[in-house]
């Protein structure tokens, strides 16, 4: 039996996220009632086989996790022509003073998208994703209805975006499953994305910001993605993570602590 756990173990490779998922290898019951988070799914990239899920279906605020599909639909832009990575994005008073996480932008600026793109994955800044929304889609409510008819060709069919930030807004939600088939479709759709969201700094404007996601360049294997944060949904968080040929996603939602 321990030789089973120990090769199911290294199969999975849990410890690639945090010491939670590690519960997976436990009975049902024990990892249901361990698992410090709202709702989680952890899910065998390569095979599509989910591993483990808590209450995958739960629906909670998507918190800056929304930014991913913000991403998605600016890097879609791009593959069809309409804009480019060097295209330079207006910043429009409305867009540099959002609040909330911040690239730092000003009112008037002309951002490149990659740079953008940049700091939306890197320090989560609304500013960037608010500028790319009106350039994207014209003006926001217009790339709102973009991201919530990519929701449902996608099937994502327990979340509702609000806005392209993820700032809390009321009927915006989404699920542990939803985010884990979102991410999926964004990796395979525009699998260098990734160079966005592996950036453990960023530069702009003479400040050198960290990623928000913290496993990077601390846990073996960890590639990227995304975390949020709001007080109605708690920590949010998708990670990747790769050893070998084997390619882990993690989607953790409503977590009590960092």
């Amino acid at each position: 039996m321990r030789r089973y756990l120990r090769r199911f173990s290294a199969r999975c490779f849990g410890w690639l996220l945090f010491p939670a998922l590690c519960l997976a290898l436990l009975p049902a019951t024990a990892a249901a009632s361990g698992l410090p988070a709202r709702s989680a799914i952890l899910v065998n990239l390569g095979t599509g086989r989910v591993l483990y899920e808590k209450n995958a279906d739960a629906a909670i605020p998507p918190a800056s996790l929304t930014k991913i599909m913000t991403m998605y639909l600016a890097l879609d832009a791009v593959q069809a022509k309409r804009l480019r990575l060097d295209t330079k994005i207006p910043v429009r008073s409305g867009a540099a003073a959002v609040g909330g996480s911040s690239m730092h932008l000003r009112a008037g600026d002309r951002v490149p998208l990659v740079r953008l793109l940049a700091g939306m994955a890197v320090v989560s800044g609304n500013d960037a994703a608010m500028a790319v929304a009106a350039k994207v889609g014209g003006d926001t409510r217009a790339f709102v209805r973009q991201m919530n008819g990519k929701a449902r060709r996608l099937g994502l069919t327990r979340t509702s975006f609000k806005n392209p930030t993820g700032l809390p807004a009321p009927g915006q939600k989404t699920s542990a499953r939803d985010m884990m088939r979102l991410c999926q479709a964004y990796l395979k759709a525009h699998p260098r994305a990734m160079r966005f969201h592996g950036m453990r700094y960023f530069l702009h404007r003479g400040m050198t910001m960290r990623n928000t996601n913290a496993l990077l360049g601390t846990m073996a294997g960890v590639n990227g993605l995304k975390t949020g944060w709001t007080v109605a949904s708690g920590y949010n968080l998708v990670v990747t993570a790769t050893r070998g040929k084997t390619r882990l996603l993690a989607v953790v939602l409503g977590a009590s602590s960092r």
